[in-house]
């Protein structure tokens, strides 16, 4: 695998040193959903980035991003994760009582995938659409990829 160059932050070969979400900027669902995770990310932990970023497409060309997730995505450890896994992982590693919600891992992968591609069909028609990507923060940036 080729080192991921040109982020902002300092990143090496095969691994990112936090995990990083990738999520629809310009989908109201999203980007509520990231900002619920850095409200409760005392620890700093997760990384940012919108699909429709220049970092999202950097990575996308040195790991095996599926080009059909048009939502939100983790990548963790060097493994890629999506649907209802990328959502539930990043509540278990969220901690507190939000962890408890991974036992909804037992529920089959697709039925649990059925659910959460339901609501990603129709999530701009549900919760609404940005014309762009939402802005962090000066104090959010340095979460941010880009």
């Amino acid at each position: 695998m080729r080192c991921l160059q040109g982020l902002k932050q300092s990143y090496f070969c095969g691994m990112l040193p936090h995990p990083v979400i990738l999520f629809d900027g310009v989908c109201n669902l999203c980007n509520r959903a990231v900002q619920f995770v850095i409200r409760r990310d005392k620890k700093k932990l997760f990384r940012f980035a919108s699909l429709q970023s220049e970092a999202a497409a950097k990575l996308g060309k040195q790991l095996p991003i599926p080009e059909n997730q048009d939502s939100f995505i983790l990548i963790q450890n060097g493994k890629i994760y999506t649907g209802s896994t990328a959502a539930l992982r990043v509540l278990r590693l969220l901690g507190g009582w939000h962890s408890l919600l991974y036992a909804f891992m037992i529920v089959p992968r697709f039925i649990r995938d059925g659910v959460y591609r339901q609501i990603a069909r129709n999530r701009y028609e549900w919760f609404g659409r940005q014309e762009s990507c939402w802005v962090p923060t000066p104090e959010l940036r340095e979460l941010f990829l880009n």
